[in-house]
């Protein structure tokens, strides 16, 4: 599982402004924003739980609402904007496991960096704002044992990533880069909500209607992903072709079912089948390459 947050304008109502509150934009005047937040099946490309809220509410706080859909025994991927002592109680209290990128802001980080080492068992103690909230969610402040890994990557810059996963026979450092990298799929889903779907143009006015447009936007994108789920798993299946293997084209998945999700809840049994096998039909002639270790630079 990965968490991931983001943040979508909100159309400049009196309502929304109240609630949302207004902040500064890049580009533009001021205008009301909300924090939208997800727990993310990274391997199935599915949005377990989400959440929207006030912008001034917190991702890390986000993550602690989205943990109440965590299936036992998780594993949590999470950015290095996540990191404390809290939020990795929390986690394990819901026993599971996290594996977070974690800035040199941190002493403990520095020192590990400059030691030289590759990895290292640490005890994390409780700074003093990460006390307050575990006795908030009732939470002990006994420290805990984490793991510190050093992770060099191409560009020559160095990546440290902390780990509950301490068993290093069972877990070998070799693992995480790659583990880390299984992140990625939430960072591209917020692509696909953003610049495919559009999930910020709401068309209410009203503060009930972003949480229903919101809400159905992700569930609309869920149902996508399922009906998409066997057509993908044939085309892994078949293997390569012309050197590269296929997936399907979401962008176009999302296009086609826009008008034909209404009819899966106003038709009879059987035309719904037809029309969820004529859409699968269509993803399986409508694929894309999938071009390994392609890299384009953010354009901050």
């Amino acid at each position: 599982m990965s968490i991931d947050g983001s943040t979508v304008k909100l159309p400049k109502t009196k309502e929304i402004i109240e609630h949302f509150g207004i902040w500064k934009v890049r580009q533009g005047d001021p205008c009301p924003m909300a924090r939208i937040s997800q727990l993310f099946d990274s391997l199935n490309k599915i949005t377990v739980n989400a959440i929207i809220s006030p912008k001034n509410i917190g991702e890390r706080k986000h993550a602690a609402s989205l943990f109440s859909a965590l299936p036992y025994n998780a594993l949590i991927l999470l950015d290095r904007g996540y990191p404390a002592f809290w939020l990795f109680k929390l986690i394990l209290s819901e026993r599971s496991h996290f594996c977070a990128r974690i800035s040199r802001k941190w002493v403990i980080v520095r020192k590990f960096i400059n030691s030289g080492k590759k990895e290292k068992v640490i005890q994390l103690k409780a700074a003093s704002s990460s006390i307050k909230y575990c006795r908030e969610i009732g939470e002990n402040i006994e420290p805990l044992t984490l793991r510190l890994i050093r992770v060099e990557l191409d560009s020559g810059e160095v990546e440290v990533l902390i780990t509950s996963l301490v068993d290093k026979q069972a877990y070998s450092r070799n693992l995480f880069a790659e583990l880390y990298h299984k992140r990625w799929p939430v960072e591209e889903d917020y692509k696909v909500m953003k610049c495919r779907m559009d999930v910020g143009a709401f068309i209410g006015k009203s503060v009930l209607s972003d949480y229903q447009d919101f809400n159905a936007q992700v569930f609309f994108k869920n149902l996508v992903a399922v009906m998409a789920f066997p057509v993908q798993a044939e085309l892994t299946a078949s293997g390569k072709k012309d050197q590269y293997e296929y997936q399907v084209n979401f962008t176009y998945a999302l296009g086609k079912a826009k008008h034909m999700v209404v009819l899966l809840f106003q038709r009879t049994n059987a035309v719904i089948k037809r029309l969820i096998t004529e859409f699968q039909l269509l993803l399986a002639k409508t694929t894309e390459p999938v071009r390994p270790g392609r890299k384009f630079p953010r354009n901050h």
